[in-house]
């Protein structure tokens, strides 16, 4: 299905528009993705967008050829509409010329196969957008089983994680939880948790990790709770050579993950 939309006040941009609100986002269920490189990683991994919005004028291209005809295929739905309204839907000056529309995924728990990956990543109410997509490129990057977000995290379908992501939003698996939830859970089969902490910590190089290893992030200003910690199974530090007495909760958890892949490889 195809249309033309001229209009600014067209229902269906105004729908569009609303997706960049997190609460009309839990709403619909649908989130939205922008530029042409994570809409093809995306088909890549089967997942087509189920509306497809470009810009008309825009420079002819392949891989959107490709898409477009994926989204008809499924029974998507193919918009075509001038820059400036493209530019309010995403609300970006310099908005590229395509967005996608996906519908949210299963976050939930039960979904996840903890034999899948030999390393998984915990961000407990982790706030900025920006480190949740980081995450998940790490995650993409070590072959972790996926991610897992604790109690009042950033949303990982707004456009700033997914943007932030490059693409692994659609690779590594996802769940969302409260840690009441989300311990029984992991203690109901294998599993060691691991955080980085100051309290009766081992050095993080050369740490007995043990596969599944779930690797605990706290939030990037307050850290784990002190209850969080104590659950923990292996409690690491990370030298800190400098004033900086911390690392960014991001990288700290992407350091963290290449020391548990090279120990559990070794």
């Amino acid at each position: 299905m195809r249309k033309h939309i001229t209009g600014f006040s067209n229902p269906t941009v105004k729908y569009l528009r609303s997706l960049r609100d997190k609460k009309h986002r839990k709403r619909a269920g649908q989130f939205l993705v922008e530029g042409l490189r994570l809409l093809e990683d995306a088909r890549t991994c089967g997942h087509v967008p189920c509306q497809l919005v470009m810009a008309e004028g825009r420079d002819a291209h392949d891989l959107l050829a490709r898409l477009e005809s994926e989204v008809e295929a499924a029974g998507g739905e193919v918009i075509t509409t001038t820059p400036d309204i493209l530019s309010k839907i995403t609300g970006k000056s310099n908005t590229q010329s395509v967005v996608g529309v996906f519908d949210e995924f299963d976050t939930g728990l039960a979904r996840l196969d903890r034999d899948a990956g030999a390393i998984w990543m915990v961000a407990q109410d982790l706030r900025d957008p920006g480190n949740l997509g980081t995450m998940l490129r790490t995650c993409d990057a070590v072959g972790a089983g996926g991610l897992i977000l604790i109690d009042d995290c950033a949303d990982p379908f707004s456009a700033e994680a997914v943007r932030a992501s490059m693409g692994a939003v659609f690779t590594v698996a996802l769940a969302q939880a409260r840690w009441e939830e989300f311990l029984p859970w992991l203690r109901g089969g294998a599993g060691q948790l691991v955080a980085a902490s100051l309290r009766d910590a081992v050095p993080y190089r050369g740490a007995a990790y043990q596969a599944p290893c779930f690797i605990l992030v706290g939030n990037e200003s307050q850290g784990l709770p002190e209850a969080y910690e104590a659950e923990c199974d292996l409690r690491v530090t990370m030298p800190m050579k400098g004033r900086a007495d911390s690392l960014n909760a991001a990288v700290a958890g992407a350091v963290l993950a290449y020391e548990v892949l090279a120990g559990l490889e070794a």
